[in-house]
Parts: structure tokens; sequence; C-alpha cells
């Protein structure tokens, strides 16, 4: 991927940058791999806003994006490179050769063309899905299952990865792209590579609307606001908090642990990201 930069034909693309998407091969998405994607606007079941800042944006449909990884021993060949709306990192749809077609996250270096396969037999290269306990130490990962079966949750941003650190007994340690180092059960699966689009985080939004375009309505700074609306609102002029920085309900908003104590899977956290 290459970053390709606007011409400031106005006050609004002065400094706007885009990809290129130079790896994208098709525009047109498998029909049968889409779904409906609903809109919440950041509202829960009751009609009640739950995650401010949300609505509007652009109509898209759902790309069904295969994390299990669960057809073993079945070679697929790699098709098409695609853009999804819903997600930083590109897509690749996989031609299986027992005739069924799925979405994968797609690493760098997989092209068209590239066959992949997963499962406890498959060789350890770019593209392909093993068990964690049967990938070489100092392997880099990505799409890594918490438990066995369910699909890959953690490490599926572009240009994210993990690598595996050690094996001991029913355990694996990874090391995070947050610099976390957490045990896995050795059975969960993990995708080899390095998820592509790296440079995405490079990106300069240019205006207001392209954040308009994502769903992502505009944040309001607690200072501005009346003592009725926020913590930090009100004064004469311009004022600071006016003590430590709170959140519109009240509650700490810098340096407060929000995490609860005693879960289960504190035990398998190694070291923390944050010291």
């Amino acid at each position: 991927m290459a970053i390709r930069v606007i011409n400031p034909t106005s006050p609004g693309q002065r400094g706007m940058t885009k990809s290129d998407f130079a790896e994208v091969t098709t525009s047109t998405p498998e029909k049968s791999l889409l779904s409906k994607l609903k809109k919440t606007s950041g509202r829960n079941n009751t009609g009640r806003i739950t995650c401010r800042h949300k609505g509007g944006g652009v109509k898209k449909a759902y790309r069904i994006i295969d994390f299990k990884r669960d057809k073993f021993g079945v070679p697929g060949t790699v098709k098409t490179i695609e853009y999804d709306p819903n997600r930083n990192v590109r897509i690749s749809l996989v031609f299986y050769a027992d005739g069924e077609k799925r979405y994968i996250l797609t690493p760098e270096g997989l092209n068209v063309g590239d066959v992949i396969v997963s499962g406890p037999d498959a060789p350890v290269q770019t593209g392909n899905a093993l068990p964690l306990e049967l990938i070489p130490l100092g392997s880099v990962v990505h799409n890594i299952e918490l438990k066995a079966g369910r699909g890959g949750i953690l490490v599926r941003a572009a240009g994210n990865s993990a690598q595996v650190m050690a094996k001991e007994g029913d355990y694996v340690t990874v090391k995070l792209p947050s610099g976390e180092m957490r045990m896995v059960r050795k059975e969960c699966m993990a995708t080899i590579g390095v998820l592509g689009n790296h440079e995405f985080k490079n990106l300069s939004i240019g205006k207001a609307g392209r954040k308009r375009y994502m769903g992502i309505r505009p944040t309001v700074r607690g200072v501005t606001m009346n003592p009725c609306d926020h913590p930090h609102g009100g004064g004469e002029g311009k004022t600071g908090p006016g003590g430590h920085p709170k959140t519109p309900w009240g509650k700490p908003a810098l340096g407060y642990k929000t995490r609860k104590k005693g879960k289960a899977s504190d035990k398998l956290i190694v070291r923390r990201r944050k010291k």
C-alpha cells in the first residue's frame, strides 16, 4: 500500500491523504458472503445512547469473514483482494478445492493465485492457519483465538502482529502488539504473517466531513458546556477542569483503573501492557 496526497483544490483537501488501493484487484464483492448491516447510532435495545458520537455514515454491507479457519486440510486459492468498509485491513476471497468460498484477512505477502491451507498438517507459511503449539518460537502471527473453535479475536487490525515467545504445558505465551505477554491454550488457532495495509495509521483524514462518512459525529469538549451538562462546564471565560478531570458522569477520566479485580484471565497475563 502507498499513500496518495490529494491536490489542494479546496481548503478541505489541503493536507488530505488517501490510500492508492494498488493491492485491491476488484471493486465487486462476493454476493453470497454479504449480509445486512443495521445502523444503531450508538443506541441499545431501549433506544438510549450507550456509545456517544455515532450516527449517520455511508450505507454499507457487512462482509462475512472466516475468523475460525476451520477447513482443515482443504487447499484454497486466493482469487481477489478487496477493500472492506468495515475494517482497516484488506480481505481476500478464497476459493477452496471443494467449491466453497470464504473471505479471510489479508497478511502482507499474500497475493492473488497463492494457495493457503489450515490445520495441524499445514506448512508454516504466510496465510496458513495452525494450532499455536505447532508454530515455531519467534514466528509472527495474527487472528489468534482465545477459546479453541470460537474464531480469532486478537490481532486483527491493519499492520498488527503478535509473536510466539514460549511454550510450557498446555499454554503458549504470545507477545501482543500492545506489549502485553499473555498465555493462550496450545490448541487455539492462529494465522501466520503480519497483517497488511500497515500504512493505514499514517493517513490524514483532512476534513470533518470524511469522519461523518464513517459514521462518527463531533465530540464537544466538557469545558465548553454548561455546569448542568458536564463537571468541567461553567465559569467566566476560559477555565480549566477545576480539580481532577472527570467524565460527563463524574468519574475520574485520567489514570482511573476500570478493570475488575479477580478476573479469571488475570492469571494468564504474564506481563501487562502498562507497568
